[in-house]
């Protein structure tokens, strides 16, 4: 039998990370809360490799309420705005930004999943929360993984992490990365923010070499679109948008909710091998993809 993926991609690296953050997070200090571990979330422009959500221990009891299915961003319209009393949902709700009849959608959707209650009276729907949405996100940590450090690499790796910087969508951004004490490895690395963190991570065991500084996640940010191409000097073809505090919080809550539904697990139920002999086998990485034929391409 051989495994359907080399022990050594960057797949089995990112499975490592994530095994890892399950079991020792955070780097050097005690666990204080809850955490969730995911991978490849994100935005449109920015997805990250390993997602780590630290969550309020009784909020996040209390989020279980609501289903293992997460909440998209148009539940999340309305769910959290649910009053305790019966109100008709426009004059409850705030204003979506698009037509009231997708809200109606949302509201009938939330109704099929028992976490929300409806009625009519007259010709007005009317809503009452079943339950109270909780504050159940702390913090939100981003991994960037990168175990093939070359000068490529790092240049590519420098320039994804000064948009987090700038963004500030998640409380602290990392790179992992194999170093260990290799010296051209560290070298490459004195090209990244310092407000990102470095994790090198060997197996299952793995070092912080350099920790992070928090980010602004409540001020507005910079979604930086496009760089110059003359250089970092060369200011004359950046595009760049203005992101508010409250798309950011929209956000972050969102990549919360898929987290909370999917894990960095769920690439077991996501996978279509073309192999009839396909199954997982628990390895030290955690759970990889095996064929008893052959390789899975």
């Amino acid at each position: 039998m051989r495994a359907s993926v080399d022990a050594d991609s960057e797949f089995v690296f990112e499975l490592q990370v994530c095994a890892w953050a399950e079991r020792e997070w955070p780097p050097g200090r005690e666990r204080r809360q809850p955490i969730l571990v995911a991978r490849q979330l994100g935005t449109k422009q920015r997805r990250w490799d390993t997602i780590v959500i630290e969550c309020d221990p009784d909020a996040l009891r209390a989020r279980a309420n609501f289903g293992l299915e997460r909440l998209d961003s148009d539940l999340l319209d309305v769910i959290p705005y649910a009053p305790v009393e019966w109100a008709w949902y426009r004059d409850v709700l705030p204003d979506p930004g698009y037509p009231w009849q997708y809200v109606r959608e949302s509201i009938h959707r939330a109704a099929d999943r028992g976490i929300l209650d409806t009625r009519k009276r007259g010709n007005r729907l009317q809503i009452r929360r079943k339950y109270l949405y909780p504050d159940w996100v702390e913090r939100i940590v981003a991994i960037e993984n990168k175990p093939d450090l070359d000068a490529s690499a790092a240049r590519v790796l420098a320039d994804q992490l000064q948009q987090d910087v700038a963004l500030a969508l998640a409380d602290e951004v990392w790179v992992a990365t194999e170093g260990g004490d290799d010296r051209s490895t560290r070298a490459l690395l004195e090209d990244i923010p310092v407000e990102a963190g470095i994790l090198t991570v060997e197996d299952s065991f793995a070092e912080a070499i350099w920790q992070p500084r928090t980010l602004a996640v409540d001020e507005p940010g910079t979604l930086i679109e496009e760089r110059p191409s003359g250089g970092d000097h060369d200011a004359s073809a950046a595009r760049f948008d203005y992101a508010d505090p409250g798309w950011k919080g929209d956000k972050r809550l969102e990549i919360a909710e898929r987290a909370y539904e999917r894990g960095w697990r769920s690439y077991a139920d996501t996978m279509r091998p073309d192999c009839r002999h396909f199954r997982l086998i628990d390895a030290e990485s955690g759970f990889l993809p095996y064929c008893g034929e052959g390789v899975i391409e």
